[in-house]
C-alpha cells in the first residue's frame, strides 16, 4: 500500500503548478478548517504544546487515580474528567499553570472514583453529532468552536461573537444525549 501513495505524491510534485490545490484537496477537513481557524499559528502550536506537556505530567503524578483530558484553545486550557480527590484535582490544576503560555484554566474535574470511562463511546458520539450539526448551521463555521464531550456534557471552546456562541450553545442543547452544555468561549465583539 505504501508504493501506490509514494507514486501519488511523486506524481504531484511533478505537477508543480497544480500541487498546492490538489494536496489541500486531498488533505481533506483538516486543510480546509486550519484555513479559516481565529487563532494564531503561533497559537495552535502552544495550545498543542500545552496539551501534550501537561498530560505527561499529569499522567506521570496520578497515572492511577486520576482520569483527565486537557484541550487548549488559544492559550486557555479545559480539564476534564475524574480526580479522587479534591487536593489532587487542585494539584493537577497547578501542573498545568505551570507550563509556560497557559493564560487560563477552566478545571472540570468531577472528584470520585477513577475508574475506566465507561461512557466514552457515547461521549464520542455526542461529540460527533454536534459537530456535524454545527457544519450544517448557517451561522456557525464549524471549525470556530471547539467541541469537547465528558459524561455527556459538552463543554464548548473558541474565539468567537456573542451571536456564535448562542448558535453553537442551542445547537449543542438541543443535541440528543447532551446533560448539560459548558461555555468555555474567548469573545471577540
Amino acid at each position: 500500500m505504501r508504493y501506490p501513495i509514494l507514486i501519488l505524491v511523486a506524481a504531484l510534485l511533478s505537477l508543480q503548478g497544480c500541487v498546492a490545490p490538489v494536496v489541500a484537496a486531498g488533505a481533506g477537513v483538516g486543510a480546509i478548517m486550519t484555513t479559516t481557524d481565529r487563532r494564531s499559528t503561533g497559537a495552535m502550536v502552544e495550545d498543542d504544546t500545552i496539551e501534550s506537556k501537561a498530560q505527561k505530567r499529569i499522567e506521570e503524578k496520578y497515572k492511577d487515580t486520576a482520569h483527565v483530558s486537557v484541550t487548549s484553545y488559544n492559550r486557555f486550557a479545559l480539564v476534564t474528567g475524574t480526580a479522587a480527590t479534591e487536593e489532587a484535582k487542585m494539584d493537577i490544576e497547578r501542573i498545568i499553570g505551570s507550563i509556560p503560555n497557559v493564560k487560563g484554566i477552566a478545571n472540570e474535574l468531577d472528584i470520585g472514583n477513577v475508574s475506566a470511562n465507561s461512557s466514552n463511546s457515547s461521549d464520542s458520539r455526542i461529540t460527533g453529532s454536534v459537530k456535524m450539526r454545527f457544519v450544517k448551521s448557517p451561522v456557525l463555521k464549524a471549525d470556530q468552536v471547539k467541541v469537547v464531550t465528558e459524561n455527556s456534557v459538552v463543554y464548548l471552546m473558541g474565539l468567537v461573537t456573542r451571536a456564535e456562541a448562542d448558535a453553537a450553545s442551542d445547537i449543542a442543547s438541543t443535541t440528543r444525549g447532551v446533560q448539560k452544555v459548558v461555555r468555555v468561549f474567548e469573545y471577540i465583539d
